[in-house]
């Protein structure tokens, strides 16, 4: 294709057809006509036809294509953004935050809020660690720079409700010691190596 072919904007080329479609009815005469002839090609029945047989199919036979929210639910991509989740070690179940403040202060939304302190150990304790999720436009920047994965996305995306004050409940992001062997690894430093029973047994630290 030459230059002179690739700058001109008439493309049909000859190769398109115009149909002008002006015999509508105009009288009601005509239109009860085009009703009529349409119902002796029974279009109407084979759309009818379709319909009660997706509509036997829902009901008699479980080919149910709506999703019956809250009873059933769509799954959530793995890398879905919801509720933040902070998880815990599965060896003692303490929190593996250690208080490093990276995700209050990537934060974009301002959102984060952590009050910490040193303990006997001389270790940084978490005091208090709560999300504004009304603030929160889920970015995942805090989850990206946790340098021991102890925050992440989980899949709860049900977070409506009419006071703010259960936007910052730690006690909702914390994983219950109850739950730890339900909990989601994230591969990626802080996470469970495969040998992790054994390095336990060796080290003679709690956490």
């Amino acid at each position: 294709m030459g230059l002179e072919k690739l700058k001109d904007r008439n493309i049909s080329m000859g190769d398109y057809i115009n149909v002008f479609e002006d015999n509508y009815p105009k009288t009601p005469w005509e239109e009860f006509k085009q009703i009529a002839k349409r119902s002796v090609k029974l279009e109407l029945f084979g759309g009818l036809k379709i319909v009660w047989k997706m509509m036997t199919g829902a009901l008699f036979k479980g080919e149910m294509h709506t999703v019956q929210y809250p009873a059933e639910k769509l799954p959530i991509g793995p890398r879905y953004r919801a509720v933040h989740k902070l998880l815990a070690l599965l060896e003692s179940g303490e929190n593996r935050c250690i208080g490093c403040g990276l995700c209050e202060k990537i934060c974009i939304a301002d959102c984060i809020r952590m009050d910490t302190k040193i303990d006997e150990n001389s270790r940084k304790e978490v005091m208090e660690y709560s999300i504004n999720l009304g603030r929160c436009i889920f970015c995942g920047y805090c989850a990206e720079v946790c340098p021991e994965l102890a925050i992440v996305h989980g899949g709860r995306y049900e977070n409506a409700s009419e006071q703010r004050a259960h936007f910052v409940l730690k006690e909702d992001l914390l994983t219950p010691l109850d739950k730890l062997k339900q909990q989601k690894e994230y591969p990626g430093f802080g996470a469970v190596s495969p040998d992790a029973d054994k390095k336990i047994k060796k080290t003679p630290l709690l956490y």
